[in-house]
């Protein structure tokens, strides 16, 4: 779950960081409210999941109540990435006397953390790197040791925070790592952490984004960060399913059933459809290695209802959960959808009951299912249908 700017601040602040929470408002005559509050010259930032909002015009200083009721207003109209903006927050102008950047994230490939901080970064981060590679550091974390204050003022100290500002970075870069570790987090980025007048360290923005599979049962608390109503339907539709679904930009739509089968499955698809059209996929769907057939049936239902979805590639390789019983899963949903599933399904069975599954997929004959043999077959099949179905 990736939090809005506001969200990660409140993280923050529960584990020490230094920031300014500010006032979230959905409406411009609220903003003016805030800034009259807060008595001075105010900044008006969109809050919505995406970065780019300053450049996108969704960041605007107010020297006044009546700017900061302007620029909300024109804020509050804005699509930022393709999603609108909601709300914005108001918070006291702190201009900034250096920018610096600094963030935690999962370094999956490696199987470790990574640092990653540059005292020539803030919002310009990414032309640092391609200008000034060396300004950046990046910094592995050995999760079995994470980082105390010796191993804050290592990081701190190969950044190369100034003097001034050292001793509290250092202490931030501990506090960040609670959030982090404690919230159970992929990712804890400060961008700009800022160097204020009299020396003050603050993280002016942040962006969190937290592991869902820590949700459920250790952070029951972070449903709170979730706005139902903002959420993709689709996706919101899957969670309640208790279905592993998240929306792709693309026009085939996946099912399989094991992470690493349906992340494969994902990869000959997207080749696949260099070949016909450039068709991508639309959605990563595992159902599950225990899955049976009332979840494969959940499963089709979601993705039969995305509008991007030309065509469906299922793709099981039946062990705890049988091919016989996926098949079963298909015609059932195939009948409880009935006029509303109009699109191509390429199914590919292998493994336990392999042979019964694919008889009852061909005893029910249904015009929309095609059988595969092979993944690679499945695929470009699957890819074909979603090019004609588009064209």
């Amino acid at each position: 779950m990736d939090l809005m700017e506001f969200q990660a601040k409140e993280l923050f602040a529960k584990h020490g960081v230094t920031t300014t929470l500010g006032v979230v408002v959905e409406t411009a005559e609220e903003a003016k409210a805030a800034a009259e509050e807060m008595g001075g010259v105010v900044v008006v930032k969109a809050q919505v999941k995406a970065g780019g909002r300053g450049k996108a015009g969704g960041v605007k200083l107010a020297k006044t109540p009546d700017e900061a009721f302007e620029h909300a207003t024109n804020i509050l109209n804005l699509t930022i990435k393709d999603l609108p903006v909601n709300r914005v927050l108001i918070t006291p102008a702190t201009p900034p006397e250096e920018e610096y950047y600094f963030s935690f994230l999962l370094d999956r490939s490696n199987r470790q953390y990574l640092c990653i901080a540059s005292v020539e970064g803030g919002v310009e981060i990414e032309e640092v790197a391609k200008t000034n590679p060396d300004a950046v550091k990046k910094i592995a974390i050995d999760p079995g040791t994470g980082v105390d204050a010796d191993k804050a003022r290592e990081i701190a100290t190969e950044a190369a925070f100034p003097e001034p500002v050292f001793e509290q970075a250092v202490k931030m870069i501990e506090d960040l790592y609670k959030v982090f570790v404690e919230e159970d987090a992929t990712l804890v980025e400060v961008n700009p952490l800022a160097r204020l007048a009299g020396d003050k360290l603050e993280a002016l923005d942040g962006k969190v984004s937290l592991d869902d599979n820590a949700s459920e049962v250790r952070h029951p608390d972070h449903e709170e960060f979730e706005i139902r109503e903002e959420a993709d339907h689709l996706e919101s539709k899957a969670k309640d399913l208790g279905l592993n679904y998240v929306k792709l930009d693309g026009e085939v739509g996946i099912i399989g059933n094991g992470a690493g089968l349906v992340m494969s499955t994902l990869d000959v698809v997207a080749y696949a459809g260099e070949a016909h059209g450039g068709v991508k996929p639309a959605n990563f769907l595992d159902i599950g290695g225990g899955a049976n057939a009332e979840v494969m049936a959940n499963g089709l239902d979601v993705i039969l209802h995305d509008p991007q979805v030309k065509s469906v590639f299922v793709n099981v390789f039946g062990g705890i959960t049988a091919c016989d019983e996926v098949a079963n899963g298909i015609v059932g949903a195939l009948k409880i959808l009935g006029d509303e599933a109009t699109k191509p399904l390429v199914v590919r069975l292998d493994g336990n009951n392999v042979e019964l599954g694919r008889q009852i997929l061909a005893d029910a004959n249904h015009p929309l299912v095609t059988l595969a043999d092979t993944m690679d077959g499945g695929a470009d099949k699957a890819a074909e249908l979603a090019n004609n179905q588009a064209a």
